[in-house]
């Protein structure tokens, strides 16, 4: 959170608009309804409109260029929420397609291991024979 000081500040128009500057991007107006606009600002500060577009030009752009800030920083923290909330989405799909997968995997191995010992009994050769062994599984690296 921004913070403007009014320490140096002598001049009481200028002091207001700093404080009113100081509890909109606070969060907690008392006269406006909190937009960030220069309008509301003028409102907050409880001077005229025209003191901030005429003659104290350099709060009302201080104030603009840090809206401008904020309003960037909001719209880069939504879309990293948002890419986040995706990433999860895709996550759980990814867990359920590997579940599918691996029941399936477990489905076409009891057929070929029923298939070999119906092979093995036509053909005549022992049970023993004609059983599918499993190959050694790898070890899944954790990250």
């Amino acid at each position: 959170m921004t913070v403007f000081p009014l320490d140096h500040e002598t001049d009481t128009t200028r002091r207001a608009i700093l404080a009113a500057m100081n509890r909109l991007f606070a969060g907690t107006p008392h006269r406006s309804t909190g937009r960030l606009s220069v309008s509301q600002l003028a409102i907050e500060a409880d001077v005229k409109r025209w003191n901030l577009t005429h003659q104290h030009t350099d709060l009302k752009d201080l104030f603009q260029e840090h809206v401008a800030k904020d309003e960037a920083n909001r719209a880069t923290q939504a879309r990293s929420s948002d890419a986040y909330e995706e990433l999860k989405a895709k996550y759980t799909d990814l867990q359920a397609h590997c579940r599918f997968l691996e029941e399936r995997l477990r489905t076409y191995a009891a057929a070929l291991n029923l298939l070999s010992l119906e092979h093995a009994a036509v053909t005549g050769r022992d049970s023993e024979a004609a059983k599918v062994r499993t190959l050694p599984r790898r070890r899944q690296r954790t990250p």
